[in-house]
Order: structure tokens, then sequence, then C-alpha cells
């Protein structure tokens, strides 16, 4: 009787051993398979919070008011209109215009657009000089 109850609290103890691994692969395996979406949602969050660089404000385009198609523009980041002499920053992702002081402030935090929140990725840059 001893060898029996012995089999069959080695069968139970290798069951419970066995079990414990399937919930520790499973476990593993679902952290590893769908990661943490806030997570995911902090660093892209963290990487609209880094702004261009100086060199990245440069090749983005800018006109003077008077060239651009749309009269009486107003910029979002200070709510004045684009005068004609005034010099204004476009952003390539959405066609959005501001003042170029105005863009070139908010872009060097940040690296949406200030209104769409459309994101400024590098190959939106142009690589030719600019259009002013």
């Amino acid at each position: 009787m001893n060898v029996t109850v012995t089999a069959i609290e080695a069968v139970l103890l290798l069951c419970a051993g066995m079990t414990a691994l399937f919930v520790l692969y499973f476990v593993v395996f679902w952290c590893f398979a769908f990661p943490n979406q806030s997570e995911l949602r902090r660093q892209e969050k963290s990487r609209a919070d880094e702004g261009l660089s100086t060199s990245e404000l440069e090749r983005l385009p800018k006109l003077a008011g008077k060239d651009m198609t749309v009269t009486g523009m107003e910029c979002a980041v200070c709510l004045e209109e684009i005068e004609g002499d005034e010099l204004a920053r476009v952003v390539p992702a959405c066609n959005h215009a501001f003042h170029l002081e105005c863009a070139d402030t908010w872009l060097s935090k940040h690296s949406v657009c200030p209104l769409c929140r459309a994101p400024i990725r590098p190959e939106f840059h142009y690589t030719s000089e600019n259009l002013c």
C-alpha cells in the first residue's frame, strides 16, 4: 500500500508541476504577445513631445504671407492673421501655415502640427532649398 500511495503522490506532484509550468508559459507568452497598450501610447506621446532640431526646422518650407494661396489666413498658435510681408512656416504633412516665429517655437518643443497634431516625420521634410 505504501508503494501505491507514493506512486499516486508522485503522479499528482508531476501533474501540479506541469500545470504550474503551463500557466507560467501562458503568462509569459501573453506579456510578450500583447504589450501594454498604455506603454505604447506613452512612447508615442514622448516621441511627439520631442521637438525638431534647428536643422530640421530649416528644412521645412516657408513662404511670405502674400505668396500663400489663402489670404487672411490666421495663425493657430497666436491667433493673429498672417500679413503679406510676414514669413510663414508650412507644415508639409498637412499644409497648415503659421507665423515663422510661432511655428518654430512650437516645433522646437513638439514634432506635431499645432493645429491638427499630424506628425512631422523626416520623410515630409524638404531636402531642397526652402521655398522662400
